[in-house]
């Protein structure tokens, strides 16, 4: 095992410009003086990042960190990536702002781009601001377009931070009182480390999947207006299901006159590596696929996509949004759809994403407080257990790695049900020598955390 002195962030060329603005701590006391409490810090010691290029965030005495959580899975090809800087530097300079009421070319562009990468028929979109405004357009057609109200989505899921959204919720450390919303229900999600029924793949015969047919004939009139749920659960903690499950959910849904959503707000745009929408992976077709995060590269920009006979709802009513679709955010969100192909960002998912996972396996073997790891590509989850015959959560472990991490460079997720997975999603332009490097870091923090 290496000491923390021999551990090194690899060599690059980039040299962060110097800071001059106020110091960490004047920052925090004016967050603190006037910003809600409900903003959360991630560390300790809270962190300030005050410049990105690519893979990497630097604070403000130049330290230099690998972003091993991609701002929260957003940056999807790199901090500050210069081709997309430039394309946005020269829109800031034409025209910063026109709403949809107007006629411009980069939003009829970008949406033409994203009908390219849909499944067939799935070629209407809708832009937005954020994850959470584009899930509250998905459930809002689906319930015009079904005549049915009832949304059924997954234990341990997230879809973002409105009213709608966090009533979307199961776990109530996601969501307030007043998000105990009526018409939603929920189902298992394919959890199959901590299957709630305590069966075993594939002799389960997908138990967990069949459980929504229960949900729907005895907690509704027996009709749904969708159902919702993440390809691959992100702050659910890379929740990768049964190949079979959502297969099985779709029908079932479908049966019953509702439509299906995939939010591929975090696993889409070839960060599971083998396809470009997490869904793809189970050999499904949703009617309705919700994005952010990744699809601006950080800018805040979320769409719907959905069919012709579907997106009519929206006609029903006059709805507009006036940010969604504003000519700085489209050309980031097309550049950066462009970057992705030009750079073959997808394969290096699918390359880098494996050779991390085999090394976490690794460490698997060589490390107690690992119960599981799991995901695709570059969106992996490391579960940490105290005792892995009865998975005890180990949460206060997991954020104890978290600060270890931090020290030696290294930037990480956390996420779960307990809190105690790591949540390892960079930006997809991350390095084998990277992955070598978080490898080599995790075995030494791992080393001195005991459960």
């Amino acid at each position: 095992m290496t000491t923390k002195n021999e551990l090194h962030l690899p060599i690059i060329d980039h040299q962060p410009e110097p800071y001059d603005g106020p110091s960490r701590d004047e920052v925090l006391a004016l967050r603190t003086q006037y910003l809600s409490p409900g903003l959360i810090k991630y560390y300790k010691d809270p962190l300030m990042i005050v410049q990105g290029h690519m893979q990497y965030v630097y604070d403000e005495a130049g330290k230099r960190y690998l972003d091993g959580f991609a701002g929260i899975v957003t940056v999807s090809v790199g901090h500050c990536h210069p081709k997309i800087a430039e394309r946005v530097k020269d829109q800031v300079g034409k025209l910063q702002h026109t709403t949809t009421i107007y006629l411009h070319p980069t939003i009829a562009q970008f949406g033409q781009k994203l009908a390219e990468k849909m499944p067939a028929g799935l070629d209407k979109s809708y832009f937005t601001n954020s994850g959470s405004e584009a899930n509250e357009i998905a459930v809002l057609s689906a319930r015009e377009h079904t005549g049915n109200r009832d949304v059924i989505a997954l234990r341990n899921a997230y879809h973002g931070g409105t009213s709608t959204t966090m009533g979307l919720t199961a776990h109530g450390s996601w969501k307030f009182k007043s998000n105990n919303r009526a018409n939603v229900l929920h189902t298992h999600a394919g959890y199959c480390y901590r299957c709630p029924y305590n069966l075993e793949y594939p002799s389960c015969d997908l138990k967990c999947a069949h459980d929504i047919k229960e949900v729907i004939e005895y907690q509704t009139p027996g009709e749904v207006a969708c159902f919702i749920g993440e390809p691959i659960q992100g702050v659910g903690g890379a929740v990768v299901p049964p190949k079979e499950y959502f297969q099985i959910i779709y029908d079932i849904v479908r049966q019953h006159g509702g439509v299906c959503i995939a939010d591929e707000v975090q696993g889409g745009f070839g960060r599971t590596g083998t396809r470009y929408w997490s869904h793809q992976n189970w050999d499904v077709v949703p009617d309705i696929i919700t994005m952010a995060k990744g699809i601006g590269n950080g800018v805040p920009l979320g769409a719907m996509t959905t069919t012709e006979e579907i997106s009519q709802v929206m006609t029903n009513r006059i709805h507009f949004n006036t940010y969604g679709g504003n000519p700085v955010s489209m050309i980031q969100g097309l550049a950066t759809v462009e970057v992705i192909d030009e750079d073959n960002i997808q394969q290096n998912a699918l390359e880098i994403g494996g050779h991390l996972k085999a090394g976490f396996e690794d460490l698997q073997k060589r490390h107690p407080l690992i119960g599981d790891v799991r995901g695709m590509g570059l969106m992996l989850g490391v579960e940490l257990v105290r005792d892995r015959e009865s998975k005890e959560p180990a949460n206060t472990e997991c954020a104890e790695v978290l600060e270890l991490a931090k020290e030696r460079g290294l930037l990480l997720g956390k996420g779960g049900l307990y809190g105690n997975t790591l949540r390892i999603k960079p930006p997809m332009c991350m390095t084998k020598d990277d992955a070598d490097f978080m490898i080599a870091c995790l075995d030494e923090v791992l080393g001195l955390v005991s459960p």
